[in-house]
């Protein structure tokens, strides 16, 4: 309170002596009659001007940040917020990459953008979603699909070349490439995924269908999260389901051929908020690529976002999830139980690759309902 009184009495003295240094200046012109020249503002005079300007400026400026603070202070910012703000893509995190901006914005305006989908998926993987470039044009396939090809049937025999832009991939430039380099390409052992179990960790869809028919719940709507190729929604599509699928490619058309299988892609990494309203979904899968090399924190956040956008009765399904025996005991366990979901599934086998084997891994497989309101 003593601050701000001193304060307001040094600006009032500042006011005072500003108006007398101007009175004078006006009564000394009146009475000289000056000239032209010198109706000029002495060099002294506006010397004494500025600098009392600039002191009430000055003490203006204290007085605002002084003053009362249950009146100007902000609200300190929660701390759920900071930490979400290091894990998760908001656009303040491009000012963190702006050797990779730089180069994102290097292009030639007015023609075809550069072939560049590695360094755009780099600037998303840390957090940074720029704009499109507001000067150039999308590179897409210079040929149509051809009209042979039946884009109704998800499990196709083969994928046309000339649907993908080869440009932007270094590994392949052909689909059957893919088929020998990457998991998920191969349409004759993607057709057998989710359909006969092969151990107790396997959920086959009828049996999903099944579970949730016998619980008085429908399953219409679903995301599965890094999907691949988008196998999952390829084969809920035959059940009349729609599936919305995440991925990424990281140099491979994945994105592509989900597309290709009449299944809406989601380009987003795993780390981002889902871009779905809340509460419906009716199922959210999470795949393979959703495990321990996850930061503990990030994948907190992801539950939760998963249960942001599940309405009650719909079902989360942890599927092949791996992790250390003594992490999934410790961490991972306790995580996904704070939900307070019920447990419809709950299956842990060994993971007897030689990672596994190496680092006592485990899988587990978990079908989880989110609870109604009471």
């Amino acid at each position: 309170m003593g601050i701000g009184m001193g304060l307001n009495l040094l600006l009032l003295l500042a006011m005072v002596a500003t108006n007398i240094l101007s009175l004078y200046h006006l009564s000394s012109s009146l009475q000289n009659k000056p000239s032209k020249s010198s109706q000029q503002v002495p060099d002294h005079l506006l010397h004494q001007l500025n600098t009392i300007r600039a002191t009430i400026n000055h003490l203006t400026h204290l007085r605002s940040t002084t003053a009362d603070p249950d009146t100007t202070s902000k609200p300190p910012i929660p701390s759920d917020l900071l930490l979400y703000a290091h894990i998760s893509p908001i656009a303040s995190a491009c000012h963190d990459h702006p050797e990779l901006l730089h180069r994102y914005m290097n292009y030639t305006p007015y023609s075809l953008c550069p072939f560049d989908t590695s360094l755009s998926e780099s600037l998303i993987l840390r957090g940074c979603h720029p704009l499109p470039r507001r000067r150039c044009f999308t590179p897409t396939p210079s040929k149509p699909i051809p009209s042979s090809y039946k884009t109704n049937n998800p499990f196709p025999s083969s994928f046309p070349d000339t649907a993908v832009s080869w440009s932007s991939y270094v590994n392949c430039k052909s689909f059957q490439c893919l088929v020998s380099k990457y998991d998920g390409f191969d349409m004759k052992v993607e057709s057998t995924k989710f359909v006969n179990p092969k151990s107790d960790l396997d959920l086959p869809i009828s049996q999903l269908l099944q579970i949730a028919k016998s619980a008085s719940s429908v399953i219409r709507l679903g995301l599965d999260v890094g999907a691949g190729t988008g196998t999952f929604a390829a084969r809920m599509k035959l059940h009349n389901v729609t599936v919305l699928s995440t991925s990424m490619n990281l140099g491979a058309p994945y994105n592509e051929v989900i597309a290709l299988r009449g299944i809406i892609p989601l380009h987003v990494p795993l780390q981002q908020r889902f871009p779905i309203f809340d509460g419906i979904v009716d199922l959210v899968r999470f795949s393979h690529a959703v495990n321990r090399w996850i930061p503990t924190t990030s994948m907190e956040f992801l539950f939760y976002d998963v249960d942001r956008v599940l309405r009650s009765g719909g079902y989360l399904w942890v599927d092949h999830f791996f992790s250390k025996r003594l992490d999934l005991e410790e961490t991972y366990s306790p995580m996904i139980k704070k939900l307070g979901y019920k447990i419809v599934k709950w299956a842990i086998a060994d993971k007897n690759d030689t990672s596994g084997i190496k680092n006592d891994e485990v899988y587990l497989t978990a079908l989880l309902q989110k609870p109604f309101l009471k």
